[in-house]
C-alpha cells in the first residue's frame, strides 16, 4: 500500500435491463478495485449482452482526511469492513449509473444516506484493511467518557 493518504480507485458497476416492471434499469455496484493506471482514464463497458452489462469507471480518488478518523474506525471494527461508493443515475441517460465518490468512512457514508444519496457498499480486501488501520491507529482518538453523578447526589432543584 502507499504511504499516502489517497488511493485511485476503479469502481465495476453492473447494470440489468428490465430488473422488474416498474424500473427499466436496475444497477449494482459489483466491485471495488486499486487502480494503479492500468485501467485508462475513462468509463468502458467491459461486457454488455443487451440484458446485463459490466461498465467500469476509473480514477476516483479515496483520501483519507484525520478528522474522519472515528468514521474509519467504525468502518474498521464492524465485523466486515467496507467501500462505500455514491452513485447517481445520469439524469440525460437513465441507463447509465455514475460513481460519484468512494469513501471509507462510516460516518461520510450516514451523512450521504441521510442526504438521500445512494450508498452501497462492497467488502474491502485486506491490503487496504491494513493501510486504513494504520491510519486510523495514528489519528484516532476516542473522546473520554465523562462520569455522570447519580441523581441521588443532585439537590431536587437541580434534577
Amino acid at each position: 500500500m502507499p504511504p499516502d493518504l489517497k488511493l485511485s480507485v476503479a469502481v465495476l458497476i453492473e447494470r440489468r435491463k428490465d430488473p422488474s416492471r416498474w424500473e427499466p434499469w436496475g444497477f449494482r455496484i459489483a466491485d471495488v478495485l486499486l487502480d494503479d493506471g492500468r485501467f485508462g482514464e475513462g468509463p468502458r463497458v467491459l461486457r454488455d449482452d443487451g440484458t446485463s452489462a459490466l461498465l467500469l469507471h476509473p480514477r476516483l480518488w479515496v483520501t483519507l482526511f484525520r478528522d474522519e478518523a472515528e468514521g474509519y474506525y467504525l468502518n474498521l471494527t464492524s465485523g466486515a469492513p467496507v467501500w462505500f461508493v455514491m452513485w447517481r443515475i445520469d439524469d440525460a441517460d437513465p441507463s447509465r449509473a455514475v460513481p460519484e465518490l468512494v469513501t471509507l468512512s462510516y460516518n461520510e457514508a450516514g451523512r450521504l444516506l441521510d442526504a438521500q444519496e445512494r450508498v452501497d457498499n462492497v467488502p474491502l480486501d485486506t491490503d487496504v484493511i491494513a493501510w486504513l488501520q494504520e491510519f486510523t491507529d495514528a489519528h484516532y482518538r476516542p473522546e473520554p467518557k465523562q462520569r455522570r453523578r447519580p441523581a441521588s447526589f443532585i439537590a431536587p432543584s437541580e434534577r
